[in-house]
């Protein structure tokens, strides 16, 4: 079954996007339709990153593309948003990519870094010259990171970093890794010691990388786990305006927000997929199962919550443009929205029997995929509390 993807509209949403947002979306679609619909269950069988297509996504204006200057997009956050939604509605893994290259490398080191920092790295970061990963999760610590073991000590005009880090996407391909640490400060109690960010060049002796294999979720996306063997860095690597754990906190929120977007897109591929199978598939007296009940409702169910998620997001990407959108708001989004999109993935793969497990079509891909989804950049559960205290006023952690 070929055919190209038209987009899911119910309520003439696309009535309330700008000239330049449904620009961003049409490019942005047709060029997953080119380059990674033909290769991408390849890659997911193979287990491969299709590093090849980062010079054409650079070129396309991906990565930080909220960014103003050294060469960036600088969009505002609906074209983001729906930017996000057409790259996983490919795949997961390549929104991951680009979500870390943006929101958790190019982001930190824009809000955070030097002017020499940002006039060295952006520019080559946006055409995918340079990749990079974000070090804040550890073997130990997920989501806890305040709990987190990394030591940074400064020595003379240096510091030097040990620690661990794990499930770490980009890892063993970046140039650069922003890493948090807590940075020892000689007189003070260990517990009170605050969380810094650091550049580290990968090349850089005592730094390691390993990926993770046997993967079943992610597969066309690399993930690894970084290491720290006294790692010496010259004290200009260090962010000189990341303070404590709000500063990683806060690149968390902006890949959240894509997030909230790019689940849109996984469970757009997997309705259109089901609704066209469904249309197609003859049984019973001759007729399309989509004749029937059953499945009708489950159509209706899943093209009712896309539309829902689609309001849920845009709303908040208008927030987050007027810069009114809190971390809870954006919590309800991903934790929402990918919750939706999971449920629209074992929907589809029910409509579609055993022609829903084969990657002959995106379902499985993308229902494995969304496990993870549903689990990094804070758990369901995290956001449901961070939600309750919202409203609540009561922490519950």
């Amino acid at each position: 079954m070929a055919f190209r993807f038209q987009g899911v509209d119910f309520i003439a949403f696309d009535s309330l996007l700008s000239p330049s947002e449904l620009l961003v979306r049409t490019s942005t679609r047709s060029y997953i339709e080119d380059n990674l619909i033909p290769i991408i269950e390849q890659c997911n069988r193979d287990g491969r990153f299709p590093r090849e297509l980062v010079p054409s996504m650079g070129e396309q204006g991906f990565f930080g593309a909220t960014l103003d200057g050294y060469g960036c997009a600088g969009i505002n956050n609906v074209e983001y948003g729906l930017m996000t939604q057409e790259l996983e509605r490919g795949d997961s893994g390549i929104r991951s990519f680009v979500s870390v290259q943006s929101a958790l490398v190019m982001y930190p080191i824009y809000s955070f870094g030097s002017d020499e920092q940002k006039s060295y790295w952006l520019p080559k970061m946006a055409t995918g010259e340079k990749l990079g990963c974000f070090g804040l999760t550890e073997p130990d610590f997920g989501s806890n990171p305040g709990g987190m073991r990394t030591r940074a000590r400064k020595d003379g005009d240096d510091y030097i970093l040990n620690g661990e880090k794990m499930w770490i996407t980009s890892g063993s391909i970046a140039d650069v890794a922003v890493i948090w640490a807590k940075l020892e400060e000689p007189g003070v109690p260990p517990e009170q010691w605050r969380v810094r960010g650091f550049l580290i060049e990968t090349d850089r002796p005592g730094f390691s990388a390993h990926d993770v294999h046997g993967k079943w979720s992610l597969r066309a996306s690399v993930t690894s786990g970084l290491s720290m063997q006294d790692v010496r860095i010259p004290a200009a690597n260090l962010l000189p305006k990341s303070d404590g754990l709000k500063s990683p906190l806060m690149c968390l929120s902006q890949a959240r927000y894509g997030i909230s977007w790019g689940a849109i897109g996984a469970a757009m591929a997997c309705y259109d997929c089901a609704l066209q199978y469904a249309k197609e598939r003859i049984q019973f007296h001759g007729k399309p199962i989509a004749s029937h009940q059953l499945i009708q409702e489950k159509l209706t169910w899943m093209v009712t919550e896309i539309t829902k998620a689609q309001l849920l997001a845009l709303q908040v990407g208008r927030l987050k443009d007027q810069g009114k959108a809190a971390f809870q708001h954006i919590s309800m989004a991903k934790k929402n929205n990918v919750w939706m999109a999971l449920e629209c993935a074992r929907l589809a793969r029910d409509i579609m029997g055993a022609a829903g497990i084969v990657d002959d079509h995106p379902i499985m891909r993308h229902m494995m995929n969304l496990e993870s989804v549903k689990t990094y950049e804070g758990t369901d559960d995290i956001h449901t509390l961070i939600i309750g205290q919202s409203i609540t006023g009561i922490s519950a952690f």
